[in-house]
């Protein structure tokens, strides 16, 4: 889905990752559903951070795959310039610069590449078990 490249689209795109899990039966509450709404809503907001260009929104994109109980997080913005890197070190009484290091710390695997479809920016992902899928 598409969502406005404000707080409030990051936001709505955390709802929709948590409705979407407890459909594909990852229920609310459950450490599985925590870990990927968090890494969602860690994704969405670096995108509206340090991704944002006026006027374009970014993409959230959730697979799940039965077979191997996980999934797959994708989040789309426009800024192919700025690429995420882990930060060396964060000041304890620092606010923000911890949501790379939290993605780092609960997927099982994550990364950055170009735009599939070729425009403008970067697509970053997670990937992370979660049993239960259906």
């Amino acid at each position: 889905m598409c969502f406005s490249s404000t707080p409030r689209g990051a936001r709505l795109a955390r709802r929709l990752c948590a409705h979407r899990l407890d459909a594909w039966g990852i229920p609310y509450g459950t450490d599985a559903h925590d870990v990927v709404t968090l890494i969602a809503s860690e994704l969405c907001a670096n995108a509206v951070r340090h991704g944002h260009v006026a006027g374009r929104d970014f993409h959230l994109s959730l697979t799940a795959d039965p077979a191997t109980g996980t999934v797959r997080i994708e989040v789309t913005d426009t800024r192919g310039e700025r690429l995420p890197r882990l930060p060396a070190a964060v000041p304890e009484d620092d606010d923000g610069g911890r949501g790379l290091l939290l993605v780092e710390a609960l997927a099982d695997r994550w990364g950055c590449s170009h735009r599939a479809e070729g425009g403008p920016g970067k697509t970053v992902w997670a990937e992370c078990a979660a049993p239960g899928l259906t």
